[in-house]
């Protein structure tokens, strides 16, 4: 039996940060990682040009100051996006007809970023539209951050699916499609209104609000470099291909199984692994009853990273910045993820929910068929015949399960919430999903990790 301080689950970002921060405090660390890589949901790729690209997570905003001084520590240069920096018009395709606009600075005032003047869409609409969004944005200021079961009628709220809140106002295919973008590929994605609650969406606007821009840079290198660099420095504690099976506490500390067999000895653990695959894991003493109900209601959402690459960015010779929204079959969103200079061109798009879960069903031809398709639709003939395309299902990762994160069932914040934070005795949660500010993004997994490796001290002493 080998004895650390603190045993770590799970090497992605959260983890590493975690295992980083208790190594600084002179503490031993274990981190156990079920995969035969570090890095969770944060994955590098090279491109058969050379350049590295994200599969996960890639972007950053104003307001994720944690990551912006871990890359300033790392010495890697973040860089503003194409659309947030330079301008030009995306093109929103609404109902089988793309329409070249320009973008709104505030997001609330938006149109899913676009600005509405600019958009030949029915006035009546737009206004409704509009309307339902000033509502929106009143009832995501009334939700506290760490007790959303705590809002103004969150019982009602909590028990009202967001298709039902729109289908109550009588709201239009347009006014209802903002709702339906931010469930899909917004910020937590991966659902579909009729899947969550009102309640659930308000919180992660109020945590992680769309307003504050949160991809409007991207990173020199990609950002899994970070996970990378810190699995380096920590290479000596990692142990790979190890998936947790057992927790054990005792009365003076804890007993960790994984599946290389060794039994590790520690007076904590912090568990850094998506929700769902808490489940997996035989503890003892077992879960709470509330803790175990939060988890069987916190399904991953469904999401598919798509990357095509292209010998430069053909679209901005046109004016048009490569941001791209709208009511297509497959994807639902695209962005210009290219490297500064625009060569090589990177198109980064996503097909979330529902979509997801049925485009997975199809045959790999079509597949990508549908793929290229709709990348034409937006962006013209060009841009179906990339030259490599990269479709990452995050869907069908068993050490995942999807993507960005999780999201709650209707009735689950008011019935199960108040133990979201709660420690399972000498157990501490982390992952981007413990966070109390961006939840979901990389930000939210640095705060987690920081976070759980304080909570420790407790178990640890001077």
């Amino acid at each position: 039996m080998t004895s650390v301080d603190v045993v770590v689950v799970g090497a992605g970002l959260s983890g590493l940060i975690c295992g980083r921060e208790l190594r600084r405090r002179g503490r031993g660390v274990r981190i156990l990682e079920a995969r035969d890589r570090i890095g969770g949901r944060l994955q590098s790729f090279r491109t058969d040009c050379g350049t590295v690209v994200d599969l996960g997570g890639q972007w950053l905003g104003r307001t994720h100051h944690r990551v912006s001084a871990l890359l300033e520590e790392q010495g890697i240069q973040p860089y503003p996006t194409h659309s947030s920096s330079h301008g030009g018009e995306g093109v929103f395709h609404w109902q089988g007809v793309g329409h070249r606009a320009g973008l709104e600075k505030d997001f609330s005032s938006s149109l899913v970023f676009f600005r509405p003047d600019a958009l030949p869409l029915p006035t009546d609409q737009v206004v409704q539209t509009l309307q339902l969004q000033r509502e929106f944005l009143h009832l995501v200021q009334q939700i506290p951050a760490t007790s959303p079961w705590e809002a103004p009628g969150a019982l009602q709220l909590d028990r009202t699916t967001i298709a039902s809140w729109l289908s109550r106002r009588r709201a239009c295919p347009l006014a209802r499609y903002p709702f339906s973008w931010l469930t899909r590929v917004g910020g937590s994605g991966g659902f579909e209104p009729w899947e969550s609650s009102m309640l659930h969406l308000a919180w992660t606007q109020a945590v992680a609000p769309q307003h504050e821009t949160p991809e409007a840079w991207l990173v020199e290198g990609g950002m899994a470099q970070l996970a990378e660099r810190l699995a380096a420095d920590l290479a000596e504690c990692i142990q790979l291909r190890a998936p947790v099976e057992g927790i054990e506490q005792t009365g003076t500390g804890v007993r960790v199984h994984h599946r290389g067999g060794e039994v590790l000895e520690a007076r904590s653990v912090v568990v850094a692994i998506p929700p769902p695959l808490r489940l997996a894991i035989g503890f003892d003493p077992p879960l709470p009853a509330l803790w175990r109900g939060l988890l069987q209601r916190s399904p991953m959402g469904a999401m598919v990273k798509v990357l095509a690459i292209y010998p430069e960015a053909f679209w901005r010779e046109q004016g048009l910045n490569g941001l791209g929204i709208g009511t297509l079959p497959t994807l639902e969103l695209t962005d210009d993820a290219s490297p500064v200079g625009g060569k090589p061109g990177i198109l980064a798009s996503f097909i979330g929910a529902e979509r997801a879960v049925h485009w997975q069903q199809l045959p790999a031809v079509q597949q990508q068929a549908t793929v290229l398709a709709d990348l034409a639709a937006f962006w013209g003939p060009r841009a179906g015949r990339p030259s490599q395309l990269i479709l990452q299902n995050w869907t069908s990762e068993p050490w995942s399960t999807g993507g960005f994160t999780t999201f709650l069932v209707p009735g689950a914040w008011n019935t199960y919430g108040s133990t979201w934070q709660r420690p399972h005795g000498r157990v501490v949660w982390a992952g981007t999903e413990a966070a109390l500010r961006w939840p979901g993004y990389v930000e939210g997994a640095i705060e987690a990790g920081l976070s759980a490796a304080e909570q420790t001290q407790e178990w640890l002493g001077s």
